[in-house]
């Protein structure tokens, strides 16, 4: 990479807050104006899954989680412009959406559902990346 494209492109790991990443991969990166957030799963910040069994309860951790991420660099759900959901089972498409609308609100960023034929984790059902607008002032990386 360029010396120039590092100085524009800053990653963030929030290893106090989120579980350790399962591959060679960062939380989040600033870059261009936006703000990318790895998929998410709901786990602690141990790393152990929330709510195993149960899809509802496992979208409100992913999302605690994209929160965690948004919040630590001035964001928030209200700046989310795309998500891309991915579920083990397509029939739980209605009891993520009724997180989805709860949480984002009238804030409606584009979306891609799909579904998928597992996760990393053998009991996860749900994944989450997005994209938020960056603030315009970005925060110093943390390590």
């Amino acid at each position: 990479m360029s010396a120039a494209a590092d100085k524009r492109i800053v990653r963030h790991r929030f290893a106090d807050a989120l579980a350790e990443p399962v591959s060679h991969y960062t939380d989040a990166v600033v870059a261009g104006g936006f703000l990318f957030i790895s998929g998410t799963l709901a786990s602690d910040a141990s790393g152990k899954l929330v709510g195993a069994g149960d899809v509802v309860a496992q979208t409100e951790q992913t999302f605690d989680n994209i929160e965690t991420v948004l919040t630590r660099l001035g964001a928030s759900l209200a700046d989310v412009v795309k998500v891309v959901v991915y579920l083990t089972d397509i029939a739980d498409r209605a009891a993520v959406n009724s997180v989805r609308e709860r949480r984002f609100g009238e804030s409606r960023p584009t979306s891609t559902l799909v579904q998928v034929g597992a996760l990393v984790h053998p009991e996860a059902r749900v994944e989450i990346e997005a994209v938020a607008l960056a603030p315009t002032i970005p925060p110093r990386s943390v390590p």
